[in-house]
């Protein structure tokens, strides 16, 4: 089996809306952040501005993964076709100078299948949560930046990049888990899965902290710094701010590669040999 793999890239989205934006969009809908019997409460007596408090804010880099496989297979097979005769009267017949007995009111002819098949397979997988999220593919038609260098040196400096939380090894064994499968075949004529994609992703969030002062509660909304969605957090990434992140671990698959793929220890070992090959040439 001929297995390719697409370079890897690292693609960078700009923000399409200031810091400042973000923020107005967000204290307007801070309200929505809180739990809802808080906003219920709002709707009896009107809450002032002044009871909520900005507390912590953050600009951030979310990563998530695109990740695209083809497979083609082209092979032959024999097979018997039981093809049922005209009427209960046929006891024999001529096929191209040959003569079939009728069985069971069938007769019994053996051919060879030429057969074909494809197969796509497009996964969008949350760098943070791991969780497939095909809705990821909103991204996909704008125009990012593909990263040649080392991304924190290209993102503002008080800007977060938080690391994928999963690896592209995971997703690749289960892509790939699909797309090579046995086939009954007595010749085959091509086999091949191509990786076409194996792209990692990152888009800009804006985070905002709020305290509701009389309520001593604590929420955090975001505004998506593309599309200047706003929507409920569920938390901070203080703790990578400063951070650099190693690139090379992203796609260093060379250590997963013998236990990337299903049965069959040569492909592994063409596998492993290709991003073996692509490291070497990036020294």
């Amino acid at each position: 089996m001929e297995i390719n793999v697409a370079t890897q890239r690292i693609l960078l989205f700009s923000d399409q809306i200031t810091a400042a934006e973000a923020e107005n969009k967000a204290w307007d809908k801070k309200l929505t952040s809180f739990d809802a019997v808080s906003k219920v409460t709002s709707f009896f007596s009107r809450v002032p501005d002044n009871d909520f408090k900005l507390i912590y804010s953050e600009h951030r880099y979310q990563p998530f993964w695109h990740v695209a496989a083809h497979s083609k297979y082209v092979y032959d097979r024999t097979a018997d076709y039981q093809i049922p005769a005209s009427g209960e009267e046929v006891k024999s017949i001529t096929l191209d100078g040959q003569n079939f007995d009728i069985k069971n009111g069938h007769y019994h002819l053996s051919v060879t299948e030429h057969c074909g098949s494809e197969e796509n397979q497009i996964v969008l997988v949350d760098g943070v949560t791991g969780k497939f999220t095909p809705e990821l593919s909103k991204y996909l038609l704008l125009s990012p930046q593909e990263i040649k260098g080392q991304l924190d040196k290209i993102v503002p400096k008080n800007s977060i990049i938080i690391p994928p939380q999963i690896r592209v090894s995971a997703i690749m064994r289960e892509t790939l888990s699909k797309m090579i499968t046995g086939i009954q075949a007595d010749k085959i004529l091509e086999e091949n899965v191509e990786v076409t994609c194996i792209d990692l992703y990152y888009h800009p969030v804006f985070a905002f902290q709020y305290r509701w002062l009389s309520k001593n509660k604590e929420a955090i909304i975001e505004v998506d710094g593309l599309s200047g969605e706003i929507r409920s957090g569920s938390r901070l990434f203080s703790e990578y701010l400063g951070r650099v992140l190693d690139q090379n671990f992203l796609f260093d698959l060379g250590a997963d590669a013998a236990g990337i793929f299903i049965p069959g220890g040569s492909i592994a070992v063409k596998v492993a040999k290709k991003y073996l090959d692509t490291k070497k040439n990036k020294k």
